[in-house]
């Protein structure tokens, strides 16, 4: 069987990109299809890889995918895959329209359906000017419909999260099985050393809603540190009091060190997944978390964390101070993260398509 993966483009690492990584250890002889790869930004295994970019690319070397947006399903298109047995496409945008053969089969691993033209559209266009807000809407119309097409010709969904098995069953009308995505447990390890701060991680954007972590622990005076950088944080730092650190961008052992020893995670913002409480549970640690989206996959509430019901300042202040009269077991917490491994993944995905194909 001769098989392609397929992914929406390579321009940075995150949780898609080793999504890719992880197909490639399952599939090793599979080339890569995709709009644009950046070498430069990529772990350095997909310079082994047989990596073949759309017409978009040419030779830019380094490109901001985002401008060549509305040329991307031509792009997908345009790809000859009319020798491959099986497609494996990891999609959150428009990799699942590739044409393949009618005998073929096309699985998508869905990480969700476009976040910019279906549940988080206004997010992307509210500080827009009237003009291109009004073309861009014409703009994502028409591509709902393209992708809403596109989503026929997929053989079988893989959702990456029960939220975007929901999605994927509201938007494309289809079922899907999920699978979690997966993540470095490995990497990471239980310290005996019990910090006495609070800990957010990620790149500070608006979406994540660390202006909610900020705000409830420099109410309740409690120790914060924020690891990261993005446009929101000059916003974050005037929310501040003198109790919350912000490290900026650290090494790996550096992050690691201190999401070890923390006393727990905050995790206010809304994924389709979010490997962060994954890896902090990986060190032991409990996480606090907005009780929607793709933690409900990844924290037992009460067990491994606890969730708050409200995105509201008072409601994570309340979370923050049930869980200081609570008490966590790390090696518990640290067990069922490794449900979430890469080698289970890695099972998982190949039991799949071994089912299906």
């Amino acid at each position: 069987m001769k098989l392609a993966i397929v992914h929406d483009w390579l321009t940075n690492m995150g949780g898609a990109e080793q999504v890719v990584l992880n197909f490639k250890e399952i599939y090793k002889d599979a080339p890569i299809y995709t709009t644009f790869y950046n070498k430069e930004n990529m772990d350095k295994k997909f310079e082994t890889f047989d990596i073949k970019t759309s017409f978009l690319q040419k030779d830019k070397p380094v490109v901001d995918h985002k401008k060549y947006f509305p040329l991307m399903p031509f792009a997908f298109q345009k790809f000859n895959m009319k020798d491959y047995d099986l497609i494996l496409s990891s999609s959150s945008s428009c990799a699942k329209g590739v044409k393949k053969r009618k005998d073929a089969i096309h699985i998508c691993y869905c990480h969700t359906p476009m976040r910019y033209a279906y549940e988080f559209k206004h997010e992307y266009t509210k500080d827009m000017n009237i003009i291109k807000k009004a073309l861009v809407e014409v703009l994502l119309f028409f591509m709902r419909i393209w992708d809403k097409n596109n989503s026929k010709h997929v053989d079988y969904f893989i959702a990456n999260s029960t939220i975007v098995k929901e999605r994927i069953k509201k938007h494309y009308g289809r079922d899907s099985e999920v699978i979690n995505p997966p993540v470095r447990c490995d990497l990471f390890n239980i310290s005996d050393v019990d910090g006495d701060y609070y800990l957010v991680m990620s790149r500070l954007v608006g979406y994540k809603r660390f202006d909610l972590a900020v705000q409830a622990c420099s109410e309740l005076n409690k120790k914060l540190v924020v690891i990261g950088d993005g446009p929101e944080k000059e916003r974050l730092e005037k929310l501040s009091n003198t109790n919350v650190q912000f490290m900026g961008r650290l090494p790996d052992q550096d992050v690691k060190k201190y999401m070890a020893e923390c006393k727990a995670l905050l995790f206010p913002g809304l994924e389709d997944f979010g490997i962060v409480p994954v890896e902090a549970q990986s060190c032991g640690r409990p996480v606090i978390c907005y009780g929607v989206g793709g933690v409900m996959d990844s924290v037992i509430d009460g067990e491994t964390g606890i969730y708050f019901q409200e995105q509201t300042v008072e409601s994570l202040k309340e979370a923050i101070l049930k869980f200081e009269t609570m008490t966590f077991d790390k090696e518990k917490i640290r067990k069922h993260a490794l449900k979430f491994d890469e080698k289970e993944f890695q099972k998982n995905i190949k039991n799949f398509i071994d089912k299906v194909s």
